[in-house]
Parts: C-alpha cells; sequence; structure tokens
C-alpha cells in the first residue's frame, strides 16, 4: 500500500486554521470584515471568557439566503471573486475563502442570516466540522454568528490561549484597527456583559482615538494630508514629547485596510529622526489611498503584509508629509509639573537626577525675581535687562567675557531685525537661560540648542558640497589600532566630506592634518579617534547618509559649547538669535528638549492663584 494519503476536507480545514485562526482576536478579526464586505452600518461585538467560551457578531449586513449558507463553509467558498483578473483588483477585506471554513473546523458555530428581500432567516450549525441542516427561523436582516469553545477538541492548541484579559486585549487590538479604518461603522464591543468600547458612526478619526486612547494622546496630534502621483495620504502624528517605548502606537492603513510595512515604518522613523531619542516610538497614525492594482494583498493569509509596485515612492510620500508637518510646527515643550517621559538628563548631566536639575532652575527662579525691584500689582509679567529705560536689573548669574559672536555661530541667515537686538536674560547655572515669553517665559539648555544650531548649519553647508575647514599649524599625531586604519580606508570619502583630512605618519601613527571650522571648540585627536571607533563599529551596516547624519549628531554634540560654561552677552543673544532661523529648533539631534516653556497659566497654577 502506498505511503501518500489525500487528507479529508475536515483535516484541511482545521491545517488552514492553524495559518488563520491562532486565537479568538482572529475570529473576531475574520469575522468583523465579512460583516464589512457585506455592507454592515451597525455591528455589535460580544465576547466572554476573552473569546474562549464565546464570540458573537451581530451585523445588519445584506445576510445570506439559504443556498449561500449552505456554501459558506466549504474551503475556499468566496463570494467576492469570480476569475483570476479579480486577483489584481482585490477591494474588499476578505477574499480567500478561508475565514468561516477554518473556524468551523475548530469551534461549535451557530449561524443565523436573513436576506433584506426574505420574509424569515435561516440557521446552521457547524460542531467542529460536522453540519445540520439548515432550518428556517426567525431573525433580523443581516447576521449573527456565535462561535462557542474554541479549540476545544484541540487541547494542544487550547492550552496556549493565555488569560481573559491577555485574550481581550488581543480582541481589542483588532477592534481598534477596524474602528479607526471604518469611521462610518457603528460599533460596540462588549466583553462578560460590560460595555468596553461604543463608537457612533460618523465620529471623525481623532474623535475615535479620543475614545479608543485617550484624550491626552487624541489632543496632541498634528493632522497633516497630503495627495500626489496618484497617493492620497492623511496623518495624525504626535509630539515628539509623546514618543513611547514601544511601535504600539503606530498605526498604518492601506485603503481602510491595517497594514504592517517595514518601509512605511522606516520612513516614520525617519522623519522624526533628530526630534527625539533614537529608541523612542512616535504616535502615527497613517492613512493611505492608493489604486488596488498599484498593490497587492495576497502575500500572507492573515493580510496584513502587502507588496507595493513602487515601494520606494510611498517611502518617499510619507517621509515627505510627515517631515514637512514636523518642520514647519512649534515642537517647543511646555513645563508640566511631573516631566514627560521623554524628559532625560543629557549625558553632560548623567550624575544630576531630573528632580535637580528642575529645582536648580526653580531656585534660580527665585533668586531671579528677588532681584527685581518691587513693580506695581497688575496680572502681566515684567522682565527687565541691562538695556531697559526702568529698573536695571543685573541677573546674579549674567557671566562677562567675550563681545563678538563665536564665530561658529554663523550670522548669514539672521535678518536685520532679529540679530543683536538687545535681549531680557538669565544664565542659571551657567548652563540654562530663561527668557521672556508670549505668555510667560522659557527655559533653554544652552547645550541642547546649541547642538541644534551645528547640526543645521553642517547639513546646510554639506549641500554645497564638504564642510569648510583648515590647516593645522601643527599635525595631531597619534596611534591607530588595525581596525581604526582598515575603517579609515573604507570611508576615507565620508571623513573628508565632512572637512577632516588624515595621513600616515608612521608605523600604526596617524596625523589630522586638516579639521572643519565649524568644530573649533571641539579637540581634533579626541574627535577623530572617537569618528573612527564609531566607523569600525558600524563596519558598513548602514547606509552612508544614516551614517553621516550620526557623524554630525555626534560632532554637534562635542563642538557645542558646554553646560557649565559661562557665556557673554553676545554669545547668549546670537544664541537666541539663531534659535529663530534653524530647523528643528527645540530639538537636539539625539531627540532631546532644548526649550521648556513656562506659561502663565502653568505658573498660576502651581502658585495655587487660579481664580484671583
Amino acid at each position: 500500500m502506498g505511503k501518500i494519503a489525500v487528507l479529508d476536507d475536515n483535516m484541511v480545514n482545521m491545517i488552514a486554521a492553524g495559518e488563520v485562526i491562532e486565537r479568538p482576536a482572529s475570529v473576531v478579526k475574520e469575522l468583523l470584515e465579512n460583516s464589512i464586505d457585506a455592507g454592515a452600518q451597525r455591528i455589535a461585538i460580544e465576547v466572554e471568557d476573552g473569546g474562549r467560551r464565546l464570540i458573537r457578531i451581530i451585523d445588519d449586513g445584506g445576510g445570506m439566503d439559504a443556498d449561500d449558507l449552505a456554501l459558506a463553509f466549504e474551503p475556499h467558498a468566496t463570494s467576492k471573486l469570480r476569475r483570476m483578473d479579480d486577483l489584481s483588483g482585490i477591494r474588499t477585506m476578505g477574499f480567500r475563502g478561508e475565514a468561516l471554513a477554518s473556524i468551523g473546523s475548530v469551534a461549535k458555530v451557530t449561524v443565523t442570516s436573513r436576506t433584506p428581500d426574505a420574509i424569515g432567516a435561516h440557521r446552521i450549525e457547524i460542531d467542529c466540522g460536522q453540519r445540520s441542516e439548515i432550518v428556517p427561523c426567525s431573525g433580523d436582516v443581516g447576521t449573527t454568528i456565535e462561535v462557542r469553545n474554541l479549540f476545544y477538541k484541540l487541547p494542544p492548541r487550547r492550552k496556549f490561549l493565555r488569560t481573559a484579559n491577555t485574550e481581550m486585549g488581543h480582541i481589542t487590538e483588532h477592534f481598534t484597527r477596524i474602528a479607526l479604518a471604518q469611521e462610518a461603522l457603528d460599533l460596540t464591543l462588549t466583553h462578560n456583559d460590560r460595555q468596553v468600547h461604543r463608537l457612533l458612526g460618523g465620529q471623525g478619526v481623532r474623535e475615535r482615538i479620543n475614545v479608543l486612547f485617550g484624550a491626552a494622546v487624541a489632543e496632541d496630534l498634528l493632522e497633516t494630508s497630503r495627495q500626489e502621483r496618484g497617493m492620497r495620504l492623511r496623518t495624525l502624528l504626535g509630539r515628539p514629547t509623546g514618543a513611547r517605548s514601544s511601535g504600539k502606537y503606530q498605526y498604518v492603513f492601506l485603503n481602510r485596510r491595517f497594514i504592517r510595512d517595514r518601509f512605511i515604518l522606516h520612513a516614520v522613523k525617519e522623519a522624526y529622526r533628530g526630534l527625539m531619542e533614537p529608541n523612542k516610538f512616535p504616535v502615527v497614525f497613517v492613512f493611505i489611498e492608493m489604486p488596488s492594482e498599484d498593490f497587492d494583498v495576497n502575500v500572507h493569509p492573515t493580510k496584513v503584509e502587502v507588496r507595493f509596485d513602487n515601494p520606494n515612492l510611498v517611502y518617499s510620500e510619507v517621509l515627505a508629509v510627515l517631515r514637512d508637518k514636523l518642520l514647519g510646527t512649534n515642537l517647543d515643550v511646555g513645563f508640566s509639573a511631573t516631566p514627560p517621559e521623554v524628559f532625560v538628563p543629557s549625558e553632560h548631566f548623567a550624575d544630576v537626577k531630573t528632580g535637580d536639575r528642575q529645582h536648580r532652575i526653580e531656585r534660580a527662579m527665585e533668586d531671579f525675581f528677588k532681584t527685581a525691584q518691587p513693580a506695581a500689582p497688575q496680572r502681566s509679567f515684567n522682565f527687565h535687562g541691562g538695556h531697559s529705560a526702568k529698573r536695571p536689573l543685573s541677573p546674579p548669574h549674567t557671566a562677562f567675557g567675550q563681545t563678538q559672536p563665536p564665530s561658529d555661530m554663523d550670522t548669514d541667515n539672521l535678518s536685520d531685525k532679529a540679530a543683536w537686538n538687545p535681549k531680557t536674560y538669565l544664565q542659571v547655572d551657567n548652563s540654562y537661560l530663561v527668557v521672556p515669553g508670549e505668555d510667560g517665559f522659557v527655559v533653554i539648555d544652552q547645550h541642547a540648542l546649541h547642538e541644534r544650531i551645528l547640526y543645521e548649519q553642517m547639513c546646510v553647508r554639506l549641500r554645497d558640497g564638504r564642510l569648510p575647514s583648515q590647516r593645522l599649524l601643527m599635525p595631531h599625531t597619534f596611534e591607530a589600532t588595525a581596525v581604526q586604519i582598515e575603517a579609515l580606508e573604507k570611508q576615507r570619502a565620508l571623513v573628508e566630506k565632512i572637512g577632516i583630512e588624515i595621513e600616515p605618519f608612521g608605523p600604526n601613527t596617524l596625523a589630522v592634518q586638516a579639521f572643519p571650522q565649524m568644530l573649533e571648540r571641539a579637540e581634533p585627536t579626541a574627535f577623530v579617534i572617537d569618528l573612527l571607533d564609531k566607523l569600525a563599529e558600524d563596519d558598513g551596516h548602514s547606509s552612508e547618509e544614516r551614517l553621516l547624519h550620526e557623524i554630525l549628531d555626534m560632532a554637534a554634540c562635542k563642538a557645542a559649547i558646554k553646560a557649565g560654561q559661562a557665556l557673554s552677552d553676545a554669545e547668549i543673544a546670537h544664541l537666541l538669535d539663531s534659535k529663530d532661523v534653524v530647523q528643528r529648533s527645540s530639538r537636539c539631534p539625539h531627540g532631546r528638549p532644548t526649550t521648556l516653556v513656562f506659561s502663565r497659566k502653568e505658573l498660576e497654577k502651581q502658585f495655587k492663584r487660579t481664580g484671583f
């Protein structure tokens, strides 16, 4: 007797269920998509015990008659495809014809359905592949599907299910994806007879985000859209301060279908580069509309992955719409009594706790206000600088020294009106600058701001070629390892592009002959050693563009004025003027905030003046 046998249909369905039906949430996803394809406007999802005991989906869609109900649970039976050409232009949520057959092979399923023109409904029951006769019954227009005791005849599969709360979390996630993509749907989610979410049809995306994620997330989102080259993009993106420690809050939808695409997620990460810490993930909702012929959803059984005909176009368009919005938005951070997660001490304050830094600012502000002479009672804030004609103020931490602007602060892009006007400011601990704002005052981290200014200036110069450099009077020599020398030879063009010239100077010795003018505050030898170590560590894993920007990050940090460094009036004035003309000045290149905004409202709240 031969070894090869044809599997029976039920066994085929059970194997297919292993691909399609992983857990109760998979059932909810497939049945919700079927309801949407049936034209439902209202869908109710009722769940018990995290979906292990019961999943009930009630919709008001087109329903099925007796003939369709008899075929619905056959393998690869579908109403959404008729011929081969249909695969190249799929516009429905489901199309493979696997879901109902797979679900019916691993659970007890009851389906009651009625079409709009029928006087009654019909019902079928299936118990792990064993079907009953179709019988007439009473029922509303639409379809009700009950799935009970999932995997009850498959103990190895059932034991891998998690707690009810965990499984319900996965169900809620699929509900969220459908709710965000289908704004017109009226949706209700219930667990153990307790309503979890109620979403009315016609709610906007921001309203739904408010319900699903909370007001803090919804109110923080920036909204923008673009239509170009056959694509329509709409995005709601969170400010960098709201970045999370995982990518859980990143949602991408293609033609109202939730997808995961590495090109798009990389574009999101690249758009935020330099605006937040590298290990953070921004909150973002991306909605893409494009012709169905331009992508293939028939890649994976769960239909979460797609294949684009032109992934580079999608990448560039997503990157452009996000970056344009971020660059055109003031991202200065408002002060909060409870600092957001993103506020972490920089490496220059590794030994100082965040609370200590805040205490220093508050203590300095007390000194600042004590120094000023009493003013007549009023609701506005008065700041007086050394150039004011009224009550001049001598800040306790004012520094004097260099009277000309530092050479690494480019004045070419400063307007005549902005540059060098007298500014009122206070330097705190030779690290922070306190200046008046439109509604209160702002505190600036001088090192972080100068980092951003240098970084943006270097990016501008590199667009025109290489960074300008100057020959050193005496070569700076140092011993190099074989790994460092090899890294230099591999990336010599990149090193010279940033204005550094390095030549051999004997056995295992290199000499720095030229160094960028914009990095005059950095010590050449130490910087080059760190640079070669970075190049060796990367070893070609990053693209040239990404590696270049990482080097610029390091360069800006090394060359920027440091925390604890006293600045002259001219340096401070120029630093503040430069803030107004460089891009992304609210964040240093590593993503930390450069500015905290203390509003009048927050001040009155902290000083218990509300209501006066």
